[in-house]
C-alpha cells in the first residue's frame, strides 16, 4: 500500500505507523518491532454481488466449513497473542455473517483494532451506528466507478445506489469511511469522476487498487492497463492529490497491489526538478520496503487456511484449525512461505536487476505467476521502462 499523501506531503494518518517505520524493511514475520501482520480474515464467501474481477469467485449461495463463531473467537485470541495490530473484515460480503458484530467487538475488546471491506450496499442508518458503536476503525466500501459502469462491474443493477446510501450512512454517524476503486481498463478514466465524488460526498480516504490476477479476475489479464494507461492514471492520481492538498481538503489518497507506483513518484519529483519532495518519497519507500505479503500482511480464508495475502489463496500454509496463527506464520518449511520472507535471491528478470528492488521487493508475485506460471517471475505490471530501473 503506497499513501500518495504521505508521499508528497509527510502528513500523518493511522496506518503510516505500520508501513513507515525504521524497522519495516528488516521485519520478516510483522509490521515492526514486536508487533504481527496486519490479516485479512474473508469470514465468508458468500456475498449479495457477482463482481467480475471477485478474487473470491463470490455468489449469493450459502458455502459449508467456513470458520464457527466459536472458531472464529478462538483465531482472534491467537491473533491478539501474536500481536497483530489490524484484523481486516472481507468476504465476499462480511456483513452477509449473522455474527460480524460479535467478532468485530470481540476483536477490539482484544486491542486488535477492526476494520471492515464491504460493498456497502447493507449499510443502513441502523447498521452504521452499530459499526461505529462496537469501535470499527475504518470502512472502506467497494466502487468501480459511477452508475452503469459500477453496476456493470458488480453483476447487479442498483448497486451503486445501495452503496451510495451506505456511504452517505457511514458520513452521516461519523464513521470514518473512504471508497475502493479496482483500476482497469474499463474504468480508468473514471479517475476524474472519483476525485469529484469523494469531494461532493465528504468522503475522507480513497484506495486505488491495481488489478490482480487472481479468482474471477484471473479472466481479466488482458484486461488491465497498458505501462502508457498506468503512467497516465498516476500522473492523474497525483495531480488531484496535490490539488486536494492546495485548496486545503484533508484526504488519504493510496494505492495498493502495485510498489511501483512509489517509485514512478519518485522519479516524476525529479524530472519536474522537485529535489526536496523525490528526496522525502524516497525516505517513505525506503522505510516501507515494497511488497510484504507472508511478512506484514496475511490472509485466512473462510475455512481458516492461512495465505500470502488474500490474491494468494492458491498457497497455503497451514489452517488455524490446527495450529495456532502465530506458529504458522513462522513456520518456513513450506518454500513460498520462506522464500517470501527472503524473496531477492529468488526474483528472476527485470525484478531481480532492477536498482530499485529495496524500495518495491519485487512487486506482486501472484500476477507474476498468473502471467508466466513461475511464482518469481517479474510482475507483467511493472511500467517502469528498463531505462528507468537501469537495466
Amino acid at each position: 500500500m503506497i499513501s500518495v499523501t504521505k508521499l508528497l506531503f509527510a502528513k500523518n494518518f493511522y496506518g503510516d505507523a505500520l508501513r513507515y517505520t525504521s524497522t519495516a524493511r528488516h521485519m520478516r514475520n510483522g509490521t515492526s518491532e514486536g508487533i504481527g501482520p496486519v490479516v485479512v480474515w474473508n469470514s465468508t464467501r458468500t456475498c449479495n454481488l457477482r463482481c467480475r474481477h471477485c478474487y473470491m469467485d463470490s455468489d449469493s449461495r450459502r458455502y459449508t466449513g467456513e470458520l464457527t463463531t466459536a472458531e472464529a473467537k478462538k483465531f482472534i485470541d491467537e491473533l491478539a497473542e501474536f500481536k497483530v495490530p489490524v484484523l481486516l473484515f472481507s468476504g465476499g460480503e462480511p456483513l452477509m455473517r449473522a455474527d460480524f458484530f460479535e467478532l468485530a467487538e470481540y476483536a477490539a475488546g482484544k486491542n486488535i483494532r477492526p476494520t471492515l471491506s464491504t460493498n456497502g450496499t447493507l449499510i443502513n442508518l441502523k447498521t452504521a451506528r452499530r459499526i461505529k458503536s462496537i469501535g470499527v476503525g475504518y470502512v472502506g466500501i467497494s466502487l468501480d466507478g459511477l452508475l452503469e459502469v459500477n453496476d456493470k462491474f458488480r453483476g447487479v443493477a442498483g448497486a451503486f445506489e445501495r452503496a451510495m446510501a451506505g456511504i452517505e450512512n457511514c458520513v452521516a454517524v461519523g464513521q470514518r469511511v473512504g471508497l475502493r476503486f479496482t483500476i482497469n481498463r474499463h474504468n480508468f478514466e473514471e479517475l476524474d469522476k472519483i476525485f469529484d465524488f469523494i469531494e461532493a460526498e465528504k468522503i475522507n480516504r480513497v484506495c486505488f487498487y491495481h488489478l490482480v490476477y487472481s479468482g474471477r479476475g484471473s479472466q481479466m489479464i488482458d484486461e488491465d492497463l497498458t505501462p502508457a494507461e498506468s503512467r497516465a492514471a498516476m500522473d492523474k492520481i497525483i495531480a488531484r492529490t496535490k490539488d486536494f492538498e492546495r485548496r486545503g481538503l484533508d484526504k488519504e489518497i493510496l494505492t495498493v497491489d502495485n510498489h511501483c507506483d512509489g517509485v514512478y513518484m519518485y522519479l516524476k519529483a525529479l524530472a519536474e526538478g522537485d529535489a526536496d519532495t523525490a528526496a522525502q518519497i524516497k525516505k517513505f519507500i525506503a522505510l516501507n520496503g515494497g511488497n510484504r505479503s507472508g511478512i506484514a500482511f496475511g490472509e485466512v480464508d473462510p475455512a481458516g487456511y492461512v495465505h500470502p495475502d488474500q490474491f494468494t489463496q492458491h498457497h497455503t500454509f497451514g489452517n488455524v484449525r490446527e495450529r495456532k496463527f502465530g506458529e504458522i506464520w513462522t513456520d518456513t518449511s513450506n518454500e513460498i512461505m520462506a522464500g517470501l520472507k527472503n524473496r531477492k535471491p529468488l526474483l528472476k528478470g527485470r525484478c531481480a536487476k532492477c536498482k530499485f528492488l529495496d524500495n518495491c521487493n519485487g512487486n506482486f508475485r501472484t500476477r507474476a505467476e498468473a502471467k508466466t506460471g513461475d511464482f518469481w517471475a517479474s510482475d507483467p505490471a511493472c511500467y517502469l521502462t528498463d531505462e528507468e530501473i537501469s537495466l
